[in-house]
């Protein structure tokens, strides 16, 4: 081999031929050349200076040097002459020395003639270490290598990040496909993590979920160590340092000796060198390692900021001193939306197909089944990779324990019965061993037989232990060498009855996950003998509820959620290693953050459940909780007393109370030992003088030290306090921080001073971001806090977003974060109420965006946003209409905080109430599940904050805490209800006032009800509303929720309702006998008279055109009267009715007639398109009819003492108008009165949303009459929801009982388009009607002007519907205003 000297100089470098480099116009091997480096800064250039004496006084055997593509070398003749041109040289050229490349291969012989050949390279200079797997005489089309790679000294499978393609995580492992290539098949895996040392495996047949192992057990193949010389390779110190704070890290921060340290460190270089060997430069191990700017953020409006911590703003903390701002990046609101169809994966449209049940879960099923089964218990755990059922049954007074699985190797179970006390190992009786049994000393082992429940696929056992007196079974199993265990204990199930605590009824479980609750209540009484229990048991409740959706996922959150708000037991009687409870935290936190990669759907509620739950940790983080304790006692001399009875429960159990019994001693002892700050700490987080008696090791006696010890116990306590929340808190921000930015100058030897960025990938300006959170985290002026804390979120979301090595880290820094948020406003709120529209605006905004950074499906969220951001604008501006631009957007957010309390009532209520009962939970604790689940978030917050606001807005816009949709003074009892529609049916006996909950616009007002009051928005308009007026009833919306609170008080109590001139609303308390006297003269007024409708006659054919139209022929026949089915008033039956409608065939009389008159009138006919069509279209017309039978019709008819058989329904059809804008006119306005001045409502789209149940208000305006071309808005919109159709024709309701004299029928009965319309959330930022005032004046000028022209047209106050598209005005009808 020919050796080559090198030479180097200060700004070129110079170096004999490298081995194979031939130069490129000589092409001679061996020539000498040069390379002009003009004044090169890059770390390589540096690199090969800083070692030039060294290199010089050696050479180099097998010398060469890393290219690349821009590395380009000059001729050089024979002479010493050079020839100088430019070079680039990329800053992974640097020098290093190889030897020969690690290699081995491994043959293994399988089942059915398969052979497995594993090729193992180790890495080579530019290339990582691979393994080559290939499999010969390969007659399997679904090979998968199911396989994790492991580190030095640890057990638990790695999910590496570089995989083949194709691969995908499954159940902790990751699964590769094999390439076929006739009867062979092969994969490769390449290593460029150098902790990796090996790789256990097994191949799998996906489609027969045929298992090959090694003797039963997992294959397992050395990854080869690089054989390349790294003496050369130059690393900067302080990459170094960081990389073995990084090792440190991983090993669980163990306590190190100095030889120790000194030995990671070399390590860590080691690990940086083969990093660079392979390719790698140091510019990029420097990003990854102490993070980069990731530079300018686009925003919406292509407007960018480089810079979002320069901030020039200041502000006043508690302290009095000047805090600076950060300033934030305009980030693009687009980058917020989490839109998921329910049920479905992200990034489909379409739901997903409902999981079939396993072959073991119905084989459960069918067992319970059996006529005379008493289901005892019913248990799922895991045998490897496989599922294991145990099913205890009683029939005839006998116990049958039935125990399957579809683990498909031979396997045996050995077993005993506890009799005196739960997991006692006892000898069975020969009676009630199975046939397949043998005894092993004290024990028996039971085979596993096939067909188990009648199914081939299974296999199992069957115990009947009769009438015998046992409490329990446990048991282990073994196949093949293995032995099988659950998570590291015995496996154990109770056959006695689970005794119920007594609960109030909570129905049958409908609205849960009902069996995957039976199954947690099952596995409680395991659960409760320690959190390693419980977190093992969670574990693989999750594997499961992984797999079965939102309502399993829910039941995982509230059972956790009882655990961690106490009112489930922690441990009973057993002793685990704190160490055993980090490593189970650590197992289900790993799952966790595999879902929220996996299942975006779902990540809000994987959220929610890991909020419960510390972060835990492998290795030796959660055995530090022991030994650093025996330390703090050690340094301070307080071994005993109330120190060592803490020891001794640290020793035996650790759990979250630890955190509070920590931080309670140091504020003790920084208080300078005031007793009764120790027992405040504690009290105020939970832990009670009874409870810490109540632990196995109690804790009765009070803490006492002396004046000395008090520097140093500050100094020990607050290092061990981290080191409990490291494993018990896993979002508590200051150890979530230190968990992903490290810690700066807190050890000793290399590890000291060093400022590290542990986790690769981070935003380069999140360390000073979280630096900044950090040290405000305590102000009293909260504003520059929030800022701070919201632009880290948004720094972090990119990586959370990704999948990530440590993204388990990553959720538990924006968990906590986000809490940061909710407690920040909490503390700030009494600041808050001196503060501006504008500063208030502006919090507001912030807590909009983090809730919309939590929340799945949060379209409606980010959309309230951009309206505060416009709104912000405005206000600052003192823009025109300012105060009602801004009052909309609150309604809107209110409502957006109502649709989420809704979903959280309706997810997690139930299964809060059904499990609750199961468990035996307090009532208390029950009821207030949801409630408090809320208040734990930030929309509570939130919610506080609009509250704050809304007075001030209605203020500016004289507005009053009342809006008066129906004027009239009344008097009677109040009655709280939680919706309209749930009394709609109703006939009270008093004159009763309504405080309602909810009224969404299309209900009917119960008889007996004299006034409706709520905190809804119905449009003034909407059906209820006119109702209201028609039917002289008081109807309001109450914007203030301190007088509805006290409204809701009075339930039950007589009150007077006054209207004020200025159409503001009053109240006062009066005796029952002024309810008496006022209803005395209403009696005395003459009854209205009874209303009846002008029967209609069929007139011979079932479709007429506009111009057969005569006052005589508006219906075209009666439908079969099905009032008999509504005898004995049960009004379930007009569902069923609407059902008998729906049923009906076409005559082929009427279709013929239709299609031609639909033809004749220039109207498309649907069954031109397809069969398909006309069945819509015939779907419509039926369910037009059938409206007759619904609720709200129903009740108003019969209310107004018509007789429903009366009633007879056409079917009027009209082509739709794609409308940009739908608007209802009213040319007397309804409020006042005031025939001078037209009132009218506009909504984004079709109208059905200003008219139907459709929350939130519609753009309001009036004119005068005499003034037409100056409109005035009353209020802008807060609509949510606009809907859009295409290209269709609608269906409408025309009936005799509409626009009669007295009575207000028209909207009752609905109007149906053939196509379904789409509904779209609107977004106001950016709607013309809204932001540009002249085009808005135009629009409202022309509708305006519409209803006047028509009411002169037509002698008289008309109600006109219409659209707007394209700028232009189409009236589609209009009818006598009532």
């Amino acid at each position: 081999m020919q050796r080559h000297g090198v030479l180097l100089k200060a700004h070129s470098v110079s170096c004999a031929a490298v081995a194979g480099l031939r130069c490129q116009e000589t092409g001679r091997r061996g020539s000498t050349c040069s390379v002009e480096v003009s004044l090169c800064n890059c770390p390589a250039a540096s690199a090969l200076s800083s070692f030039n004496s060294r290199l010089l006084k050696s050479s180099l055997q097998c010398s060469s040097i890393a290219r690349t593509s821009q590395l380009m070398i000059p001729n050089l003749n024979e002479s010493t002459r050079r020839t100088k041109r430019a070079a680039v040289i990329s800053p992974r050229a640097v020098i290093a020395t190889a030897t020969d490349v690690a290699e081995f291969t491994k043959e293994f012989s399988l089942d059915d003639g398969i052979n497995l050949k594993v090729k193992a390279t180790g890495a080579a200079l530019g290339k990582p270490a691979s393994l080559q797997f290939e499999v010969f005489n390969c007659r399997v089309d679904s090979l998968l290598l199911h396989w994790g790679a492991l580190q030095p000294g640890k057990n638990a499978w790695i999910i590496p990040t570089n995989r083949p393609e194709g691969s995908y995580e499954n159940h902790g492992a990751v699964q590769s496909p094999f390439q076929k290539a006739g009867d062979t098949a092969s994969v490769t895996i390449d290593f460029t993590d150098f902790s990796l040392n090996s790789v256990e495996f097994l191949l799998v047949d996906k489609n027969r979920n045929h298992w090959y192992k090694l003797n039963g057990g997992n294959f397992r193949v050395d990854i080869p160590q690089s054989n390349v010389d790294l003496s050369g390779i130059h690393v900067p110190e302080e990459l170094v340092g960081i990389q073995s704070y990084l090792r440190w890290e991983r090993m669980g921060r163990q306590n190190y000796s100095p030889e120790q340290e000194k030995a990671e460190y070399e390590e860590a270089r080691k690990e940086l060198q083969r990093e660079v060997a392979l390719g790698t430069s140091i510019d990029k191990i420097k990003l990854r390692l102490q993070g980069g700017d990731t530079g300018q953020k686009s925003s919406g409006n292509g407007a960018s900021k480089s810079d979002n911590n320069g901030g020039s703003k200041s502000s006043n903390n508690s302290k009095g001193r000047s805090v600076s701002r950060i300033t934030r990046k305009k980030w693009s609101t687009d980058d917020l939306f989490n839109k998921f169809t329910a049920g479905a994966r992200a990034g489909s449209n379409t739901p997903a197909p409902p999981k079939e049940r396993s072959p073991l879960q119905k084989a459960a099923q069918q067992l319970e089944s059996v006529e005379g089964n008493e289901v005892v218990s019913k248990k799922f755990f895991r045998v490897g990779h496989d599922e294991l059922l145990v099913l205890v049954i009683k029939a005839e007074g006998k116990v049958n324990i039935h125990i399957g699985t579809n683990f498909k190797e031979p396997l045996v179970m050995r077993w005993a019965v506890s009799k005196d006390h739960a997991r006692e190992w006892a000898l069975p009786p020969e009676t009630v061993t199975p046939a397949e049994s043998t005894l092993q000393e004290g024990t028996v082992d039971t085979l596993f037989v096939k067909n188990f429940a009648g199914d081939d696929s299974l296999q199992g056992i069957v115990i009947n232990l009769g009438d015998n007196q046992f409490i329990g079974i446990p048991f282990v199993m073994h196949s093949g060498g293995n032995w099988y265990k659950d998570n590291g204990s015995d496996y154990y199930v109770s056959v006695l009855p689970k005794e119920k605590a007594a609960f109030k009824a909570v129905g049958d479980g409908k609205g849960t996950a009902k069996e995957f609750l039976e199954d947690i209540a099952s596995q409680e009484s395991e659960a409760e003998r320690s959190l390693m229990h419980r977190y093992n048991i969670a574990t693989g409740l999750t594997e499961r509820a992984k797999d079965e959706g939102e309502l399993a996922q829910a039941g995982i959150l509230v059972w956790l959620r009882y655990m961690a708000t106490r009112q489930l037991t922690w441990n009973k009687n057993y002793n685990v290693k704190p160490r055993e409870i980090s490593a189970a935290q650590d197992r289900l936190t790993n799952l966790l953050q595999q879902m929220f990669s996996e299942q975006p759907e779902n990540r809000e509620m994987i959220r929610l459940i890991m909020s419960t739950v510390g972060r835990g940790g492998e290795g030796d983080v959660g055995q530090r909780i022991r030994d650093e304790i025996l330390v703090v006692q050690r340094n301070n001399d307080c071994a005993g007393g109330m120190m060592e009875e803490w020891h001794q429960k640290l020793h035996n159990n650790t759990s979250p109370d630890d955190v509070v019994i920590c931080q309670a001693l140091l504020d003790y002892i920084k208080s300078d030992f005031k007793m009764e700050v120790y027992w405040k700490t504690l009290n105020d987080n939970g832990v009670t003088k009874e409870r810490m008696r109540s632990y196995d090791r109690h804790i009765g006696s009070e803490p006492s030290f002396r004046h000395d010890q008090k520097e140093g116990l500050i100094r020990d306590l607050t290092n061990y306090l981290r080191t409990l929340k490291a494993v018990h808190s896993g979002a508590d921000l200051e150890s979530a921080v230190q968990a992903c930015m490290g810690y700066t100058a807190q050890g000793s030897g290399f590890m000291g001073d060093v400022k590290i960025h542990p986790i690769s990938g981070l935003s380069g300006a999140l360390p000073q971001l979280l630096a900044f959170v950090l040290e405000h985290v305590e102000d009293k002026n909260v504003l520059p806090l929030l800022e701070g804390l919201l632009e880290a979120r948004r720094e972090l979301r990119p990586t959370l977003l990704k999948p990530h090595d440590r993204l388990r880290d990553i959720i538990f820094l924006d968990l906590a974060l986000d809490s940061t948020v909710r407690t920040a406003i909490e503390r700030g709120l009494e600041g808050f109420s001196s503060s501006g529209p504008a500063d208030l605006a502006l919090v507001i905004s912030m807590v909009v965006e983090n809730l919309a950074l939590s929340s799945n499906n949060n379209e409606e969220l980010v959309y309230c946003l951009k309206d505060w951001y416009h709104v912000i604008d405005i206000i600052n501006n003192r823009s025109h209409n300012w105060a009602l631009r801004t009052k909309a957007v609150l309604d809107r957010t209110r409502l957006a905080l109502q649709d989420k309390a809704e979903y959280y009532q309706k997810i997690l209520q139930p299964t809060a109430e059904y499990l609750g009962a199961l468990l035996g939970v307090e009532e208390w604790a029950v009821n207030i599940f949801t409630e408090e689940m809320i208040r734990s978030g930030s929309a509570a917050s939130l919610s506080q904050l609009l509250n704050r606001l809304d007075p001030i807005i209605r203020k500016e816009a004289h507005m009053g805490s009342w809006q008066v949709i129906s004027p009239v003074d009344v008097k009677g009892f109040i009655e709280v209800v939680d919706e309209l529609e749930h009394v709609q049916d109703k006939v009270y006996d008093r004159p009763t006032i309504l405080v309602s909950g909810r009224v969404k616009g299309e209900e009917e007002i119960p008889d007996g009800a004299v006034a409706v009051l709520t905190p809804d928005m119905p449009d003034v308009l909407s059906h209820v509303s006119v109702r209201a007026r028609n039917g002289k009833i008081c109807f309001a919306t109450c914007f203030d929720p301190n007088v509805l609170g006290e409204l809701r008080k009075k339930d039950k109590k007589a009150i007077s309702v006054q209207i004020s001139a200025n159409a503001d609303l009053s109240y006062s308390e009066i005796g029952a006998a002024e309810v008496a006297s006022a209803i005395a003269v209403d009696d005395s007024q003459a009854p209205p008279p009874k209303i009846v409708l002008k029967k209609k006659k069929f007139v011979g054919k079932y479709a007429i055109s506009a111009d057969e139209f005569t006052p005589d022929m508006d219906v075209a026949t009666e439908i079969a009267s099905l009032s008999k089915q509504l005898a004995d008033g049960d009004f379930s039956k007009l569902k069923d009715a609407r059902e008998t409608v729906l049923n009906l065939k076409a005559p082929p009389a009427l279709v013929e007639e239709l299609k031609t008159t639909l033809k004749g009138s220039g109207m498309p006919w649907p069954g031109d398109e397809s069969e398909e069509r006309w069945m819509q279209a015939w779907t419509a017309i039926k369910r037009v009819w059938a409206s007759k039978w619904n609720e709200r019709a129903y009740f108003s008819t019969r209310k107004a003492k018509i007789d429903h058989s009366d009633l007879c329904m056409a079917v009027l059809v009209q082509e739709i108008i794609q409308a940009d804008y739908a608007f209802v006119i009213h040319t007397v306005n309804p409020s006042t009165e005031d025939e001078t001045e037209i009132y009218a409502e506009i909504v984004k789209g079709l109208g059905e949303t200003l008219v139907g149940a459709y929350s939130g208000r519609a753009l309001s305006f009036v004119a005068k009459k005499s003034d037409i071309k100056n409109p005035k808005v009353l209020g802008y919109p807060s609509k949510r929801i606009g809907l859009f159709i295409n290209p269709s024709i609608i269906f409408r309701s025309d009936s005799n009982g509409e626009d009669l004299e007295g009575y207000a029928g028209a909207g009752l009965y609905d109007s149906v388009p053939m196509d379904f319309e789409e509904e779209r959330v609107v977004d106001y930022s950016t709607d013309r009607l809204i932001v540009d005032e002249a085009f808005q004046k135009t629009i409202l000028t022309k509708i305006a002007q519409a209803g006047y022209d028509i009411e002169k047209l037509l002698g008289s106050a008309q109600d006109i519907e219409g659209v707007i598209k394209d700028g232009e005005l189409y009236v589609v009808q209009t009818r006598p205003q009532m």
